[in-house]
Order: structure tokens, then sequence, then C-alpha cells
């Protein structure tokens, strides 16, 4: 169990903390709160993180990689945390998984978040954004150069149909083409597929599934066959950027692991620290972790994208939660994004 001691903080330390972000602030506090408080019971010695393919979840690429959770828990003295990252293709699977207790932090896109805090009424909250990108909604249906070219031949493959990021995204740009009652309008056309499948499924002119939105660094290698073109342009559709990559857990696992908990918000920070540092390096980096074949110079042009943010600060949240809650996707609206994140990073300017 770890072991409180006194400690009191120079002015110089304060200043240092404050320029470190909330993750340290976080830990600073519940170190200099320890001695008059009960003594605080150990934080778990093992976190179990879902993963997805995907450059967006490049930081926690990296901290897989460099071992920063690792680090940052060492430092926060929880001595030695184990870190099992799990394979998974989709956020609905991340869901199952968390709810089923088989792993602790789901890292996948906001709109996943936003349904289980509603239906687990707020049990389930996020725990730090992870990164945005723009997506891109593909097709090699050489008739389809809008959205309301679109019909009943053409089959979209997204990584869950209704839920995911990518169809949210998909009903509001469907809505603004189609009025007010058209955000459905493409749904039949929707399929359920993971991003590699879906690549797969685009490059075979006998495939049904003959469209696909996207994810870099999927859609960039995609848009390699001349057949394939672009329909929609997520960041272009709603003007900022809209995180689909984030950690979410349980307020019960949360609660039990505070220190733990600003470990990993620190590690993700600390990662993006590294990609600001050195794009090109952390671009390799992911190459050697995933076995991507996209060139490190194509990464690194994904990361200079407008639209293109790897951050612990939240983005799009308010605009997903309207959108679902219009279409009575959720049964409660959040009045601000912090309603769906826990306390640790409220002092950031998430929307």
């Amino acid at each position: 169990m770890v072991r409180a001691s006194r400690a009191v903080a120079s002015p110089g330390i304060c200043r240092r903390l404050v320029r470190a972000g909330p993750a340290a602030l976080l830990l600073a506090g519940l170190a200099l709160a320890a001695p008059f408080s009960a003594p605080a019971r150990a934080d778990d010695a093992k976190v179990r993180i879902s993963r997805q393919p995907g450059f967006v979840y490049l930081p926690a690429v990296l901290a897989e990689q460099h071992k920063l959770i690792e680090k940052q828990a060492k430092a926060a003295g929880l001595g030695d945390v184990t870190v099992e990252w799990v394979n998974l293709t989709s956020g609905a699977a991340g869901n199952d998984a968390l709810l089923s207790g088989n792993i602790d932090i789901v890292d996948s896109g906001s709109t996943n978040m936003l349904l289980l805090n509603d239906r687990t009424r707020g049990d389930v909250k996020g725990l730090c954004g992870v990164g945005s990108t723009p997506m891109l909604l593909l097709t090699r249906n050489p008739a389809v150069k809008t959205l309301s070219d679109f019909s009943g031949k053409d089959k979209i493959a997204l990584p869950s149909v209704k839920v995911s990021t990518q169809a949210v995204l998909l009903q509001i740009a469907a809505k603004k083409a189609f009025g007010p009652d058209g955000a459905s309008r493409l749904d039949p056309l929707t399929v359920q597929l993971g991003h590699p499948d879906a690549v797969a499924a685009l490059a075979s002119p006998q495939n049904e599934v003959n469209s696909h939105f996207s994810l870099p660094p999927f859609q960039q290698r995609e848009l390699q066959d001349p057949a394939i073109h672009a329909v929609l342009n997520s960041y272009e559709l709603v003007g900022e950027p809209v995180s689909n990559a984030i950690f979410y857990a349980r307020t019960g696992w949360f609660t039990r692991n505070p220190k733990l908990s600003a470990a990993i918000v620190a590690a993700i920070d600390e990662a993006n620290a590294e990609i600001a540092k050195d794009p090109l390096q952390a671009a390799k980096d992911y190459i050697a972790a995933t076995n991507d074949k996209t060139p490190p110079e194509t990464l690194v042009a994904i990361m200079k994208e407008p639209g293109t943010t790897f951050s612990t600060t939240p983005y799009g949240i308010m605009l997903q939660a309207r959108h679902f809650y219009a279409m009575k996707t959720i049964k409660a609206e959040p009045k601000d994004w912090k309603d769906t994140f826990f306390p640790i990073v409220h002092g950031l300017p998430g929307k």
C-alpha cells in the first residue's frame, strides 16, 4: 500500500504544476491532501485498455510503445503497474467489454461514450481526449458526387451503424442535405465493418460494399486507387475538430483509481508532447508498432491537416450529444460537455 508522507509545496513547485496541466495538479493535490485524511487505499496494480486500428489513436500507440503509463504511475508512487492493451475492431465491442468488466478503459469515438453515459445514467464518463482527425466518406461509384447521388445500389461501411462518430456525422450531413427530416435517409445503406475490412471491400469491384466513411491512414491508402474519390470531409462539414478517439471508463474504476487515472492522462499528455516535438519520429514509431505500410511522410502530412488535433482536451462532444438527443438516441441531453467527463479534465477548454 502507498504510505502517505507530509509534504509542503513551494511556490516554485506550484507554478511548475500549473504549467504541467490537470493530471499533474490532481496528483499533487492527492499527495498534499493525504496527511490530513484517512490513509488512501492503493490504486489497482493493473489496467486493461482497449485499442482500435487507426492513426487517430497515435497517442495511445506511443503510450504503449514507450510505456508512458507505467512511467507516470511509478512517478506518482504507484510502483509497478501492468498495462494490458486489448485489440478490438469497433467501439461497440469496446462498450460490451467495458460493461462486462473485461476491460477498464475504452479508447474509441466519443459517440460510444455518450451512448453508455446515457444508458448507465452517468456511470460511464470520459477520462480524457486522445485525438481528432478529419474523416472522409469515400466511394468507388463514379456516379456518386454528392450525398443525394447515393441509392439502394450502394453500401456504406461504418465501424458501427447509427452510433459511431462516422454514423453521427453522416446523419448530420444528411440533415443538411435533405432537410430536418432527412437525417436517417442514408441509414439503410450503412453496414458495420471494421476499417481494415472496409478497405478490402472498397478495393474489390465485386464487393457490394462500395463506399466507406473512413479514417486516417486508411483513407489515404484508399485514395491511391484512382477509382475511389471523396464525397464528404468531416472537418469541412462541421468546421471544428471532433474527438474520434477518447478514453472513457466506469465511475467505480475512476473512484478507485484516482492516482492511476491522473497518471494515464499525464501519459497521453506526454505522448502528445512527443508528437509535437518530433512528428516524423512519432510517425516512424507508429509504423513500427502497427506494421502500417503508410509512408511516414504521409503520416506527418496528416498531422498537419486542418482538424487533426492530438490533445487530452475533448472536442465536438456537445455537437454529437445534441444530435443524439434530437434523434432520440439518448434520453437526457447533457447541458455541458463536463457532464459527461470526469473532473480530471474539467479545467481544459473542451466543447
